[in-house]
């Protein structure tokens, strides 16, 4: 009589919304049932199961089933077998299964390789609750083929090993926190298959006084050279509680041998030693997290340089653009600016990335912290404006305060644009609000933090809804009012400002103001528009006279400016030119001169100030200097007082 063959097992743990555990079905069959199918954590679209089972033995690679391309956009481009059955296993409920090239495809959400690592830095940044000091950003050497790999590590509280088959899986999150960035249980996958075809996790933890350490493999090359039809993830598990490394284990100890014998062929590392080694770095609790078989671009080289500069990351596309060998100076300043080097450089990227300063927290690329810029620090002439944002979804009001000002480089880089984050993160940098062609805006800068509307997946932009669009339309009215009240600072004429034109002819005397009623009213009309900029008295004058020459019959034909366009090469001569030759500059002209002179008494102003503390600071060492001297004058005359008196005393 055959033996009994054991019933399977289904535990079932529902997931909650705070901090569920992973719902996982294991099976458990005797060496007679050989139709078990997944090795720990298949995972499953929609109804988000792992489910846990010895792997079946691959198949023998057929011809092509490799990875063709390690162009990471052209990974995604390969058949699936036609006669694939998608059955599900006798006594199981139907369900969607997943296939591996989804991880390609639902990785395509990141357009940008600098976004998908700015994912796996927000996991590590989510980890300050749980007592996260750093996260370390680094390139690493795999010895089995000597190729480069991404290496992301943070000290942060870890996962056990119901927290690692939640990363692994598809749409769980327990983040529910508002002050957390992650929330779509989705940015691990997406963002490691973007950089990488293959990522191999360590993770640490502690969890009601049990510590454990785990393993997980997510191969796109495993997947796609042994020809799954379904998402295989190889974990293992240990608990490190006691004295001793002890495996646990779920099903059978095959099933353990299994998973470790997967990992083992298709990581980095050949032993079971080398694999421990990775945790000796870790202490306590924390994640170590290593993309390899990084994306190829179009010309078959990586993707990411690590070689340009040895303190950062490039991206080598991006950084070969617009890198001629003679560039004029204009250009030159705007490519050093950050707002142009964030598209290429992650040092500049995650120096920005977030909006409030870490306190106890480092981002350390390549062995170097990163230091923060807080934009908002470093604009002239800045305010602050609070917008309420009108919206029945957001449940209780709140005020978004954007902080706007010029550019300190406004002189020499026309960069404008308003830093838009989320919970901290940045999602839409430097964002043009006004359209192409137009100078309104020219140099003007915002930060905000819109916690109101929600991000896209990549987190690169926000979901177009009625509150962005209404947002957008903010923005604009923001710019423009600033802009209308302080582009005269910059040397921009304000809008609405329109230049009188010139009358031609004699005018009769009848209804027409006397000259000195008529000096007044131009001279008022030149203090309005340049509200708050101190004129030339003498300039104004000679700007009334031009005005009634006009009136006594002089022929002026002038042009006016149109408005809101730079002041620039309308040079006066010097301050002494002769009464005929300001005399014929129109009362525009005189209007930018004034302009003109203003900026160079505030430049003249501030040099002022810096002579004036340069003086301070010398006289305080000339006092210093005679204070020495005269101490050092009364121990010159003592001594010789007191050679005299050993002198006299010897002649005694």
């Amino acid at each position: 009589m055959p033996p009994k063959k054991e019933a399977p097992v289904v535990v079932d743990i529902e997931s909650s919304d705070d901090e569920g555990s992973v719902e996982v079905v294991r099976r458990v069959a005797d060496d007679d049932d050989r139709k078990p199918a997944i090795s720990n954590a298949a995972i499953l679209a929609g109804a988000g199961i792992a489910r846990i089972a010895p792997p079946p033995p691959p198949p023998p690679p057929a011809a092509g089933d490799g990875l063709e391309s390690r162009s990471f956009w052209k990974a995604g481009n390969y058949a699936v077998a036609p006669d694939m059955k998608l059955a599900s296993d006798s006594g199981l409920l139907e369900y969607a299964r997943v296939h591996p090239k989804f991880l390609h495809s639902n990785a395509t959400s990141h357009k940008w390789a600098f976004g998908a690592i700015a994912e796996l830095l927000d996991n590590a940044v989510d980890e300050i609750r749980n007592g996260a000091t750093f996260v370390k950003i680094d390139k690493i050497d795999i010895l089995k083929d000597n190729s480069p790999a991404l290496l992301i590590q943070d000290d942060g509280g870890g996962m056990d090993p119901d927290g690692i088959r939640k990363c692994m899986s598809l749409g769980y999150s327990s983040k529910k926190s508002n002050t957390t960035i992650g929330q779509y249980g989705n940015g691990f996958k997406t963002s490691t298959m973007r950089l990488g075809a293959d990522v191999i996790v360590f993770t640490r933890a502690i969890r009601a006084g049990r510590a454990t350490q785990s393993i997980g493999l997510l191969s796109y090359t495993f997947l796609r050279t042994t020809g799954q039809d379904d998402v295989i993830v190889p974990m293992i598990d240990f608990d490190i509680s006691g004295h001793w490394t002890e495996p646990i284990i779920y099903g059978s100890k095959n099933d353990w041998s299994a998973n470790m014998q997967t990992i083992l062929e298709w990581s980095p590392f050949a032993s079971r030693g080398d694999l421990m080694q990775q945790f000796e770095d870790i202490g306590s609790h924390g994640t170590k997290v290593l993309i390899y078989n990084l994306w190829l671009n179009d010309e078959g080289i990586y993707e990411l340089s690590f070689d340009d500069d040895e303190e950062d990351i490039m991206l080598r596309d991006e950084a070969n653009q617009g890198s001629a060998t003679s560039l004029n100076k204009r250009t030159a300043a705007v490519q050093a600016h950050i707002s142009y080097r964030l598209r290429y450089s992650l040092r500049a990227y995650a120096s920005i990335l977030y909006l409030r300063k870490f306190t106890n927290f480092k981002i350390l690329l390549r062995g170097k912290p990163v230091d923060q810029y807080i934009i908002a620090d470093d604009l002239k002439y800045s305010k602050v404006v609070s917008y309420k944002p009108l919206a029945a979804a957001v449940s209780k009001e709140v005020a978004v305060e954007t902080t706007i000002g010029f550019i300190k480089e406004v002189d020499h880089v026309g960069i404008c644009g308003f830093n838009v984050y989320h919970k901290n993160r940045l999602i839409r940098p430097f964002w043009k609000v006004t359209s192409d062609g137009s100078s309104k805006g020219y140099g003007v800068v915002g930060v905000l933090e819109a916690n109101f509307i929600e991000p896209a997946h990549d987190k690169q932009d926000f979901e177009r809804s009625s509150l962005f669009i209404r947002l957008e339309a903010k923005l604009k009215q923001i710019l423009s009012e600033y802009w209308k009240s302080y582009c005269h600072l910059i040397g921009y004429q304000p809008p609405g400002f329109k230049a009188q034109k010139v009358q031609k002819g004699n005018v009769s005397p009848m209804g027409v103001e006397t000259n000195a009623q008529k000096q007044s009213r131009e001279s008022h009309h030149l203090a309005s528009v340049y509200e708050g900029v101190q004129l030339n008295p003498s300039t104004v004058s000679v700007a009334a006279n031009v005005r009634r020459g006009s009136i006594d019959g002089q022929s002026n034909n002038r042009k006016e400016l149109s408005v809101n366009q730079p002041i620039a090469g309308s040079a006066m001569g010097s301050e002494n030119a002769s009464t005929n030759g300001i005399e014929s500059m129109s009362l525009d002209q005189i209007c930018d001169e004034n302009l003109q002179l203003f900026m160079r008494l505030q430049g003249h102003k501030e040099k002022e100030t810096e002579l004036l503390e340069m003086i301070q600071k010398v006289e305080k060492e000339l006092e210093e200097t005679r204070r020495k001297c005269a101490s050092l004058s009364s121990y010159i005359e003592t001594q010789r007082k007191q050679n005299l008196l050993q002198q006299h005393a010897r002649k005694v």
